[in-house]
């Protein structure tokens, strides 16, 4: 970087002297008009002598660039400088003329923001965040904003950032001839502020790996994708798509295939495998260092599973049951064949004892198993009775035949009688209740939809907005919330020194929001703009994509 000074007025000039190697003044003669001195601040030429001419002045600031300051030395009394003088002034001027070129580059620069750490569970008000490439450089005080020469800026005064959000549990699927629907979920996930999805198994799973390196790799538009790939199950599951196995050596066979396919996790389900080969599989897979998701088997115990190396209980009533003072003795009487899964359930309910179920969630948190309750889903069907979603707007956004997979619990809840649909909220409405609980015994809890194929109106994107809603209608608190929805996804996936939370060097995945979501987690749903990996999309963008998929979805239709 070369900056070039003009010295005026005569009879004063800079030049290097020689003798000392130091800067100094040197009288000049009375004629001379002055004198141009240029800095060369690749440590190439120090300060070199100028020209008296001001043609050739001119010459050398076209060849060197504009002058950036001016100098006038003071009036001396003819004397020579003490040294000491002669660099001190030098040295002002050095560090004057650094300071004006130290502006470091970036992309972005937000200005003026509010930023939620959720960490520490603080608003910072007035806070710059620096985005270069894919990463927040810096967050700072926006008084320090000149110390950033920003291609593009973005006024978020009034607006409150927070992390991109995780939907901790999704799915794809329907089979074959719904591959591009379910492809034309990611941008709805993107169009609502969400960076990554933890898929949770389907029968797509070859377009899921497809569809996780396109994104990595900046070629697909969508969310971060982690995968399970196919769950694994025992032989005539009901679910598409499983992994089916019946001995040690098919799980460890098995177990290699999902390692083959880089999983990011491994799902069993409790369907059709037997709880001894539900634990064997477990085993195998927590030895091999994999993260392990589950359905649990009913003659399990929760505290088993977990010591067993269980990582997360995915849906809240399984982490209920661990809340019965006779759950082992209710589960062995369902193996045995003595009372079927439903009276087990109402055994479990009659049997939930509060301090047992803060004993066993504090043992939950100590071994690290999380939990992912999916409310919403739950909640959905459980109260089909008020609300039919048949004339939900954002039905728009989903494509027909993913649409057709929700009638099969429509249909099974329309079949239920009065006291069926009393008996439905109510275990809703006690399954909700230890999320506090659970909460406050420290187990980490993960914000996850269910959201996808099967799932009645649980939508992709804005269910997370959702689920959050239910998480504060049932205790928890907006910050508590948003921690589920970020920072606690990242670290249960081993992501959190890059992703989960806003601080210099985590990824750039940024919401600015209309309305302080401490206030009202309702405010996540105001998404002005969304920074994804460093790429700005405002306001404008994000209903761009969601009328893309809205135009996709009507072809289809018609």
């Amino acid at each position: 970087m070369r900056l070039t000074f003009l010295i005026q007025p005569l009879p004063w000039a800079w030049r290097r002297n020689a003798g000392a190697g130091l800067i100094g003044w040197n009288r000049a003669r009375p004629h001379r008009r002055g004198t141009a001195a240029i800095m060369d601040m690749t440590g190439s030429g120090g300060i070199r002598p100028g020209w008296r001419s001001p043609t050739r002045r001119a010459a050398a600031l076209r060849q060197n660039g504009p002058a950036v300051s001016a100098f006038r030395p003071p009036a001396l009394s003819g004397a020579r400088m003490p040294i000491q003088s002669r660099v001190s002034a030098a040295l002002l001027l050095l560090c004057a003329s650094a300071a004006a070129s130290a502006a470091e580059p970036v992309d972005l620069l937000i200005r003026h923001a509010a930023v939620i750490d959720v960490v520490a569970g603080k608003l910072h008000a007035d806070r710059l965040i620096a985005v270069r490439g894919d990463r927040i450089v810096a967050i700072e005080a926006d008084a320090k904003a000149a110390a950033f020469d920003a291609a593009r800026s973005i006024d978020a005064q009034g607006k409150y950032a927070i992390p991109g959000l995780w939907d901790m549990h999704v799915h794809f699927g329907g089979g074959d001839k719904l591959i591009e629907e379910n492809k034309n979920l990611l941008p709805l996930y993107v169009a609502h502020g969400i960076a990554a999805v933890r898929d949770a198994a389907g029968d797509l799973s070859p377009s899921v790996f497809e569809w996780r390196d396109a994104v990595a790799a900046g070629s697909l538009q969508g969310p971060t994708i982690f995968t399970s790939g196919p769950k694994l199950e025992g032989y005539k599951s009901i679910w598409p798509g499983d992994i089916e196995v019946g001995s040690h050596e098919e799980i460890s066979a098995a177990l290699d295939r999902l390692q083959g396919w880089k999983v990011d996790f491994v799902k069993i389900t409790d369907n059709t495998l037997s709880p001894e080969l539900f634990m064997d599989a477990l085993k195998q897979a927590h030895a091999r260092g994999l993260r392990v998701s589950a359905h649990v088997p009913f003659s399990l115990t929760i505290d088993e599973v977990s010591a067993a190396g269980l990582s997360s209980i995915e849906h809240i009533d399984y982490a209920y049951k661990a809340g019965s003072t006779q759950e082992a003795d209710i589960g062995a009487m369902v193996r045995r064949g003595e009372i079927d899964a439903k009276e087990g359930w109402n055994r479990i309910q009659t049997s939930f004892d509060e301090k047992t179920a803060r004993a066993a969630y504090r043992r939950l948190a100590r071994r690290g198993t999380a939990v992912t309750p999916t409310l919403n889903g739950s909640f959905v069907t459980t109260y089909l009775d008020r609300n039919d979603h048949r004339g939900d707007d954002y039905l728009k956004y989903i494509g027909p035949g993913l649409r057709a997979t929700y009638a099969w619990r429509v249909e099974r809840a329309a079949k239920d009688d009065a006291a069926a649909i009393e008996r439905r909220h109510a275990r809703y409405e006690r399954d909700a209740a230890i999320l506090p609980l659970l909460q406050q015994s420290g187990v980490n809890l993960l914000a996850g939809t269910d959201a996808g194929f099967l799932n009645s109106f649980n939508y992709p994107g804005v269910g997370l907005h959702d689920e959050m809603q239910r998480f504060v209608e049932s205790g928890l608190t907006p910050l508590q919330t948003l921690r589920a929805a970020t920072i606690n996804g990242a670290r249960f996936m081993g992501q959190d020194k890059l992703h989960g939370s806003l601080a210099a060097g985590k990824a750039a995945d940024i919401v600015l929001l209309d309305a302080d979501p401490l206030r009202d987690i309702g405010a996540t749903r105001k998404i002005d703009t969304f920074v994804l990996r460093g790429k700005v999309y405002d306001r404008k963008a994000l209903d761009a994509m969601l009328e893309d998929v809205r135009k996709r979805v009507a072809a289809k239709v018609e």
